[in-house]
């Protein structure tokens, strides 16, 4: 039986084993039979935990973060970010709660997530996951990744994060996870030095510069935002995302809206698309496809004018603002095979075969979905089976979204014929993933 001491301040701490990875960017281990779930550990370590509050004995489970490590995993190193470490280390803050593990450990970790996942709640036997690292990321050690940082001002009006289990925040003088161009932004703003009004929402958007474009300062693509409103610099910014037929797309999006926020993620994720749709859909270049969840048009624009150039493409988004965005993004890329809806994507595929103009989209032979962190859900899920589509690409945030999503694709008759995930997302626990589902 672990034995649970109290710390001078009332909290309750234990010394553990480490058992195995879990969701969260947390790893399990148990005290007295009870599950915990710990911040800042590793498979196999002896640790010292301090017992999150308020906890209960009678809970089902805890939570708890490591203060103290007496037997490093391999894959332990020094917090890369040591504002985001332990809080006994004088960390707390948020956005990279995997900055005590290496590259490595990190892909290892996101594998063990996905796959514990697809058993869990895909109700899938031994799956094989490969988690790929974007290249460049190689050199940078996993920091300076993000084109879009947001921060919230003090009490004083100083830039700042908030700090773990408190509503303490802590000012902050630099960002390792912003990407040069947005630091370089920082800069010249003077984001550091200067104040803000209390509480006030700060983010910076600065896109990553392609082959043939200046830096962001130069060309002045870029913004500041405070509370949401223009401060300094562009409301739209541009996005060129390179393909792997050199032929590039131009984007312009709302600098304060959605989209892939480490720099080389659009090129990666649009590229993946495209392969899969090529290799494994086989799609008829006057086909018809459904790009769901469609955004600004990431996928929307690759996929209608190299996948199905004479063929059609239905793009859904929600957001009213992204679907304007597309629409001046198929006018920018001279792609003229696309039907942007702005709507719910479920009520939308519902009244598809009433809806004037859009019957005849009825029947597509590939369905593109990119859904937000709940995932698609069922209804979603059993309208595109009853379309009786050949293939769905199916791009996900979350693995339990993805893999209770792929259960009902394999209850409704689809079988997962691919899937690996991308680490877009490094020093922290989330992971993007792309599965192909093909209709037995």
């Amino acid at each position: 039986m672990t034995e649970l001491d109290q710390a001078p301040d009332g909290r309750l701490e234990a010394d553990v084993t480490i058992e195995r990875f879990a969701d969260q960017g947390r790893c399990v281990t148990h005290i007295d039979g009870r599950v915990v779930f710990v911040r800042f550990a590793l498979p196999g370590e002896k640790v010292r935990v301090r017992i999150d509050e308020p906890h209960n004995r009678k809970d089902r489970f805890w939570t708890a973060e490591v203060t103290k490590v007496y037997d490093a995993s391999e894959y332990r190193v020094d917090p890369s970010w040591p504002l985001a470490g332990p809080l006994a280390w004088g960390g707390g803050v948020g956005g990279a709660d995997l900055t005590h593990v290496s590259l490595e450990g990190q892909l290892a970790w996101k594998k063990a997530s996905i796959e514990d996942q697809l058993k869990r709640i895909g109700k899938m036997d031994s799956p094989d996951v490969p988690v790929l690292r974007v290249p460049e990321d190689e050199e940078t050690g996993g920091l300076n990744w993000r084109t879009r940082v947001e921060f919230i001002a003090d009490e004083d009006g100083r830039v700042s994060m908030r700090r773990r289990e408190s509503h303490e925040r802590v000012q902050i003088t630099d960002m390792p996870l912003a990407s040069k161009q947005a630091l370089a932004v920082a800069e010249h703003v003077h984001l550091f030095e200067r104040t803000f009004e209390p509480n006030a929402h700060i983010r910076i958007t600065a896109p990553e510069p392609r082959d043939g474009q200046t830096d962001v300062l130069t060309s002045g693509n870029w913004s500041l935002l405070v509370n949401h409103e223009l401060m300094d610099g562009h409301e739209y910014v541009r996005e060129r995302v390179e393909l792997p037929d050199e032929k590039a797309c131009e984007y312009s999006v709302l600098a304060s809206g959605f989209w892939q926020m480490h720099r080389m993620a659009p090129q990666v994720l649009a590229a993946d698309v495209l392969t899969q749709l090529s290799e494994r859909a086989n799609v008829p270049d006057n086909g018809i496809v459904w790009d769901l969840y469609s955004g600004s048009g990431l996928f929307t624009m690759p996929v209608a004018s190299r996948i199905v150039p004479n063929g059609r493409v239905l793009a859904i988004e929600g957001a009213e603002p992204a679907v304007e965005s597309a629409i001046r993004n198929a006018k920018r890329n001279n792609v003229q095979n696309v039907t942007e809806v702005a709507g719910d994507v479920l009520l939308t595929l519902r009244g598809l075969k009433k809806t004037e103009g859009l019957a005849h989209f009825a029947r597509p032979d590939a369905v593109v979905l990119d859904p937000p962190r709940a995932g698609a859900g069922r209804k979603v899920v059993e309208r595109i089976a009853a379309s009786r589509t050949a293939s769905v690409v199916y791009v996900s945030c979350d693995p339990a979204s993805l893999a209770r999503d792929i259960a009902v694709f394999r209850e409704l008759g689809y079988e997962l014929s691919f899937i690996h995930a991308h680490d877009i997302y490094p020093m922290t626990h989330h992971v993007e993933t792309v599965a192909v589902l093909s209709r037995v």
